[in-house]
This record gives structure tokens, sequence and C-alpha cells, in this order.
């Protein structure tokens, strides 16, 4: 009988603490791999980028083994409610909607969408009035292809949406497209590489500037800390600068 009480006691003490954090010392990233220079695939098949760099700073910082694999941007919410891996680092905004299903760190740069049109483009504002008719392209499940059918698409204009960044820039640079709405950073990027012949930067889209973070399912809160005490170790010890200088000559934080 004493014992029984016992048993009991020591349940209904265990029943009150707090539960013990995950932890946390392999965690799987997913990134796309197909938007330079933030993250894509590198010729010797392996994957690079700002993204990466800073998801493997931050597991540095967290003294955690990463693993780091390519998925398909529009499967990114998916794969991670489903653990197929346990965090995004893709440049993936913040918005009001994918904090419904996903939890967010704290930022780690931020982004205004741009216009980019031809050299010999007759687009001259970014009024949507002045895109009606003509055909935009944009990445589709991004917020610059949410912005691009909201308000260019309702004004007149023919949004195209494609997998990936590369794809809608390779049908602006071959003539198939009047514009492409782009976060501005790769867009700049692109105009400075591959898109250096055929395209320039319209200009910033006012209001449109959104911060970026990385996605942890709504339940791993203990991850998330983790990240962002990482995201604030990084800032402070010089190691976010010195990889930012890598792939920008301005501050993008």
């Amino acid at each position: 009988m004493f014992k029984s009480v016992l048993l009991a006691g020591v349940a209904s003490v265990l029943a009150v603490l707090p539960a013990q954090s995950k932890d946390w010392k392999e965690i799987r990233i997913a990134t796309e791999g197909a938007y330079p220079p933030f993250n894509f695939v590198a010729a010797d098949g392996s994957l690079q980028g700002l993204d990466v760099d800073i998801a493997n700073a931050l597991c540095a910082a967290m003294e955690a083994k990463c693993t780091i694999v390519a998925n398909d941007w529009e499967g990114m919410i998916p794969g991670l409610k489903a653990n197929k891996f346990d965090a995004v680092v893709a440049s993936m905004s913040v918005t009001e909607d994918r904090k419904k299903q996903v939890a967010f760190t704290d930022k780690y740069y931020s982004t205004p969408l741009a216009v980019v049109v031809p050299n010999d483009s007759k687009i001259t504002s970014l009024e949507p009035d002045a895109l009606k008719g003509l055909t935009i392209g944009a990445q589709a499940a991004t917020t610059q292809g949410t912005y691009a059918e909201d308000v260019y698409g309702k004004a007149g204009a023919n949004v195209k949406l494609y997998p990936t960044a590369d794809e809608a820039n390779a049908d602006l640079k071959s003539g198939r497209l009047d514009a492409v709405v782009s976060d501005k950073f790769p867009a700049a990027e692109w105009i400075k590489g591959d898109g250096k012949e055929c395209c320039k930067l319209l200009g910033d889209i006012p209001g449109t500037q959104t911060d970026t973070a990385i996605a942890i399912r709504l339940e791993d809160n203990d991850l998330r800390e983790q990240f962002n005490a990482a995201i604030k170790k990084i800032r402070e010890d010089g190691t976010y600068a010195t990889i930012v200088k890598k792939y920008f000559d301005f501050d993008i934080y």
C-alpha cells in the first residue's frame, strides 16, 4: 500500500515538472540550391551560398552536427511539417500566412522587392498601371510571386509563375517576359553575372521590405531559441559580417 502511494506521489510530481528540451545536437537543414548567391549548387555538386554559410556558422555556434540538403522551394513548408528536415535556411521571408504554419527565428537579413526589365524596356514606372497588358514573371510560392499576382496581375498584367527564380530570369533574358518581380539582392547579383548584357533593375518596390529568417516547426521552440542565440552570437563576434562580405559590398541586415 505504502509503495503504491509513493509511486503515485512521484508520478504527480513528474506531471507538473516541465518537459526537458530536446538536445538538438544533430540538425537536418533544407535549402533550395537554386537561388544564387544565397543558395546554389556549385560545379562540384556541393551546396553553397550565403544561406549555406550562415547555416554552417550557426551550427558551429550551437556546437551541433548539421546536414544540409536541397529541397524544391514549393515543398519547403510541407517537408518541414512532415519532419523531412528540422529547419529551413533558404532566404524565406517572414509573412503572416507562413507564421500560421511554421515558427520563425529572428531575422538574418531583410530585403525589398524589385522589378527587373530588359535594357531596352519602355517601362519607366513601378506603378501597376505601367505594366498593364505586359507579361510579368516571378517565382511561385514566394512573396514576389504573391505581389506580382495581387498587384500587377489585378491591374491587368499577365503573370507567369516559375518553379525557380533562375527560370524566370532565363525567360526575361530570352525576351519571353517584359519584366520580373524579384527580391532585390539576388536580382542585383544576377544582373552582375548572367543578366549583365540584357537587363537592368528598374527599381525597388516601395513598402515591400521584408525580414528573412529560419523556419522551424511550431512546436520546436527550443530549437528556435538555440538558433536565435546563435544568430546573436555570430552577429556580435564578426562571423556574420565576414560571410556577408563574401557576397555583397553593402550591409544586408
